[in-house]
């Protein structure tokens, strides 16, 4: 009998396939995505050995305590932020030298983890984003339209609606977190800033395919460098 969570890994994989045959995905784009489950499903092995969240359904394609169809849920970011990168022509005023973004997104990987056994330094990681992130801006396209937004309000935006999708998911019982053993309770909104962080990993591997490109007018090069 085909599980649940089975069903969503085969049906993830075929989605991914279809992708690829329609070249609604590039190539290289995929291969940032398999990135992401490389990455997704290292911390949600960790998370859930740690007793951070539970799937409590029986499966046949897991890792330990995990399904495999979690390593899509990550990579969906990541395909949802490639694709509207390049489909609302995305670029940049005042973004900050790409190499302070990779070190940035390390740190807050390894926080992740390591906040399990020293301490936390979550507050200092969103001084951080305010001090790369806060004076970019992003541009893009509706249309005939160009609109501009601050960069990290952005974040803030994608993270929304990534925690509302978690109420959805923990709302169907696909996971659950301790305190919602017994019944279903709304994810606590402390949640949010995980998912800020970890948006931001996301969204820095993206631009390891779709380099941040400088809005014109805005002065400054047209291409973010690694040292600029």
């Amino acid at each position: 009998m085909l599980t649940r969570y089975d069903f969503l890994f085969l049906f993830a994989v075929a989605v991914q396939l279809c992708m690829l045959a329609t070249r609604l995905e590039s190539i290289n784009e995929a291969k940032i995505i398999l990135i992401f489950h490389v990455v997704g499903t290292a911390m949600e092995i960790f998370k859930t050995a740690a007793g951070s969240w539970v799937y409590p359904e029986e499966s046949f394609f897991r890792i330990g305590n995990v399904p495999l169809f979690t390593g899509f849920m990550y990579a969906s970011v990541g395909s949802y932020l490639a694709r509207v990168s390049r489909i609302f022509h995305f670029a940049y005023s005042r973004y900050p030298p790409l190499w302070t973004t990779y070190l940035f997104s390390l740190a807050i990987y390894v926080n992740f983890f390591a906040h399990h056994f020293v301490i936390d330094i979550r507050i200092g990681l969103f001084a951080l984003l305010f001090l790369l992130y806060g004076r970019t801006w992003v541009y893009y396209s509706v249309y005939r339209y160009r609109h501009r937004m601050p960069l990290v309000l952005g974040f803030f935006l994608v993270a929304l609606f990534i925690w509302i999708a978690e109420n959805i998911g923990t709302f169907a019982r696909a996971w659950h977190y301790p305190d919602q053993a017994e019944e279903w309770s709304l994810v606590s909104l402390s949640k949010l800033n995980a998912w800020v962080l970890l948006m931001i990993i996301s969204f820095v591997l993206v631009t390891l395919v779709n380099r941040p490109g400088k809005e014109p007018g805005t002065g400054g090069k047209d291409r973010a460098s690694p040292g600029e």
